[in-house]
């Protein structure tokens, strides 16, 4: 952040899984009162730091003012993958293909949330860029900003969210 974006915004909470616990899936269930079904990994690891994230700020609901933007290097690689590779051996468009669309983890981090309103996807290399990106325009209920990665090539899966408000 630079030093005129610190002093605008106040961070109300800071979540990292980076490593998950091992036990992740089953905390988001038991948060959640039930198991996300037909969602990819990459959607779960976006849903349980969204959802950790609004418990540590002491939050029961993200205001429904507040706005979610989501960043990530690679996206939902591991259903972006075996989508492509189902549609190489001829299947029909798998479910899969859903899997590795961004609206379908923002609509079910909005489902898990409680929260209907302003979300969006966004891919930057530049993460001080990404963050000024996603606070523009931001209204007083604030951000919820997250970066949210699948493992891959030895690089551990983590989902880091920052819950912000204008100071």
């Amino acid at each position: 952040m630079t030093s005129e974006t610190a002093s605008d915004w106040r961070t109300v909470a800071h979540f990292v899984a980076d490593p998950l616990p091992e036990a992740w899936r089953d905390e988001l269930a038991q948060r959640l009162g039930r198991r996300p079904r037909r969602v990819g990994l990459w959607t779960e690891l976006a849903m349980y730091g969204a959802r950790s994230c609004v418990d540590a700020a002491g939050e029961a609901a993200l205001p429904a003012g507040a706005r979610i933007r989501v960043a990530s290097l690679r996206g939902a690689w591991s259903a972006m993958h075996a989508g492509l590779s189902q549609l190489d051996m001829g299947l029909p468009m798998p479910f899969t293909f859903m899997q590795s669309q961004p609206a379908l983890m923002l609509a079910e981090v909005g489902r898990c949330l409680e929260w209907q309103g302003d979300a969006s996807f966004m891919l930057c290399r530049d993460p001080q860029r990404l963050l000024q990106l996603a606070k523009l325009g931001a209204a007083r209920d604030g951000l919820l900003f997250g970066v949210v990665e699948e493992a891959l090539d030895g690089t551990p899966a983590r989902s880091e969210w920052w819950r912000l408000v204008p100071a």
